[in-house]
């Protein structure tokens, strides 16, 4: 007599995976819920974050609502308010149209764009080759990097250089101004180190010669170090005033930044605001010299609020995400 095969069917909680909450390192507990001592952490860092936040957004809407307040309520405002008292665009409508804030508007765009190129191009080039083991004259180089960042040459040695070679009152003497970062330079260089060997070493075996490699295999893995610095040289170039201050006597020529401190050294309205806008305006007459200072630092700081967001995205990133996967 055949033997009739059984089989077992297996209890429907045997088949599924196991939860993983019974995971090894994983806290039963986070799953279910803090603990009080947990619950007390988690408060206090959730209440310092948004007090830096408070701190930190507060003065700007404060400087945008005495911005929009009418004209003859700002004096009575204080450095709290967040609520324009009354509504006058009269500030903005002359910040907008006034020529001196255009022109410089744009020279700070030429200048921090242009600058910030060059100073990527340069010091990724620079990082890339001083990575390089076999680079003739690496540890030379990277010593006299260093020692540049110890000894800087001051701003006499600074203005005759560019006496020397006709730089004086030119866009150059400002965007070349430290092509290279010795620190930015030291930090891509540490970056490219980190990059695996084999990476380049595949893609010389596929026959890709250096720019290639350059290009195709080690940029993409340098979006977040390069995006870092990208924003460090933007920074520097759009806040810089000092350096176009003593470079450039061209008022034409001058950045944003050197118009708002002209805006606040002279204090003046009827050489801030202008004949022609005086009488181009309702009320800009009687426009109030805070409101003016008020909306020029908004619209000075404005184009950094608007970039710092698109760089940001690449901090979050992996540096190596993918590169290994076969």
């Amino acid at each position: 007599m055949a033997e009739i095969a059984t089989t077992e069917t297996p209890h429907p909680a045997a088949a599924q995976p196991p939860s993983p909450l019974r995971g090894e390192g994983t806290s039963v507990r986070a799953a279910i819920g803090r603990s009080p001592l947990e619950r007390i952490e988690y408060a206090i860092i959730v209440s310092t974050l948004l007090l830096m936040v408070v701190v930190t957004v507060q003065p700007l809407i404060n400087l945008l609502a005495i911005s929009l307040s009418d004209n003859s309520k700002v004096a009575g405002m204080s450095g709290l308010a967040i609520v324009p008292s009354g509504f006058s665009v009269d500030v903005w409508n002359v910040l907008i149209h006034h020529p001196s804030v255009l022109r410089g508007l744009l020279n700070a765009l030429l200048i921090t764009g242009g600058g910030t190129l060059i100073n990527v191009g340069l010091t990724t080039l620079m990082a890339w080759g001083l990575s390089r083991p076999g680079l003739p004259g690496r540890r030379i180089i990277y010593v006299i990097v260093l020692i540049t960042i110890v000894f800087e040459p001051g701003m006499i040695p600074e203005y005759f250089f560019n006496k020397h070679f006709g730089l004086l009152d030119s866009y150059w003497s400002v965007i070349m101004y430290k092509a290279v970062n010795a620190w930015y330079l030291i930090i891509l260089v540490r970056f490219f180190e980190e990059i695996p060997e084999d990476l380049i070493e595949a893609a010389r075996i596929d026959g890709a010669n250096p720019f290639q490699i350059f290009y195709r295999i080690v940029l993409p893995l340098a979006k977040p170090a390069i995006a870092t610095i990208a924003l460090f040289y933007i920074v520097f170039h759009w806040n810089d005033f000092f350096h176009p201050l003593l470079y450039l006597n061209d008022q034409n020529k001058w950045p944003l930044q050197l118009v708002l401190r002209q805006f606040v050294v002279e204090g003046d309205k009827l050489s801030i605001v202008g004949l022609e806008d005086m009488g181009k305006y309702t009320n800009a007459s009687q426009i109030n010299l805070r409101a003016f200072k008020a909306g020029m630092i908004l619209l000075t700081i404005a184009p950094i609020l608007l970039i710092y967001p698109l760089i940001l995205r690449y901090f979050t990133k992996g540096t190596m995400t993918g590169a290994l996967k076969g």
